[in-house]
Parts: C-alpha cells; structure tokens; sequence
C-alpha cells in the first residue's frame, strides 16, 4: 500500500459512511472532494499553514479542483488519502491527491487543487504568509520518491 502512496507527505485514513453511497451503489462523486479537502487541511497543519497565516485576514482559498475517478468506492471500506505539493509561487501552490482504496489495494481517484493566498479583508490575491513556502519546502523535501 505504502508504494501507491511513495511521495506523499502527508496521509490520511477515512472510513467510507454507508450514507456516501448514492442511489448506483458507489460513492457520490462529490465525496471524494470531501476526502481531498481531509487531506489539505491536515496538510495545512502539517506546514502550519493556518497558525502562519495569522489574523491578518489572509489565508488559504481553493481556486480550482480537478478529480480522476479510477475506482468505485463503496461501504465498508476504507481510504487512505495523500497530499503533496508542487509549483509553490509567491501566491500560491498546487496539491496533488491520490486516494487509495484499502479493500481493493488500488488508486480510487487522483486530483489536483490550486491554492491561492487570498486577503479575505480586501477579497484579492495576496503573498503567502511568511514561512509557508520554507515549511512546505521542508515536508516536501523528507517525502521521497
């Protein structure tokens, strides 16, 4: 499991709810955004990303979310879902996310997310709080391949 996974710093495991399915039987499409946003938040800790951002109104906004479905999930079972980083900026980075089932020992889906620092005060783009990029620098760096 731990090769399907190789790279990711940052993982995390959840339960699939009986109450994800939708009327075909499988997990509802939208659910594995809801997975995805598991993984960037623990991430955003990981890096201190909200402490970072302080009470500046500045922090973290979703710009865009993509997702490649590769498996139907469905109850019981359980997914580990991984989360890295590339492309970092001044104003942002991309997340990567690949959800892997542990029933099946395979890739569930994989996605992608632009994070932009956003000035909720003055609602425009702004830099990433400091030490955001170095700390993300930092995890990246002991994930491997």
């Amino acid at each position: 499991m731990s090769e399907l996974l190789r790279g990711f710093p940052v993982t995390v495991e959840i339960p699939v709810a009986w109450g994800e399915m939708d009327a075909f039987g499988h997990v509802n499409n939208m659910v594995y955004f809801r997975y995805f946003e598991t993984a960037r938040i623990r991430y955003f800790e990981a890096v201190g990303y909200i402490d970072l951002a302080g009470p500046a109104g500045t922090g973290p906004i979703l710009a865009y979310a993509d997702c490649r479905f590769r498996l139907p999930l469905t109850y019981p079972d359980r997914v580990r879902v991984g989360a890295r980083v590339s492309d970092v900026s001044e104003a942002g980075f991309l997340m990567h996310y690949r959800a892997v089932s542990l029933h099946h020992r395979k890739v569930a889906a994989e996605g992608t997310g632009r994070i932009t620092s956003f000035d909720y005060d003055r609602q425009a783009k702004a830099p990433l709080p400091p030490g955001v990029a170095e700390a993300i620098a930092r995890l990246e760096a002991g994930a491997g391949d």
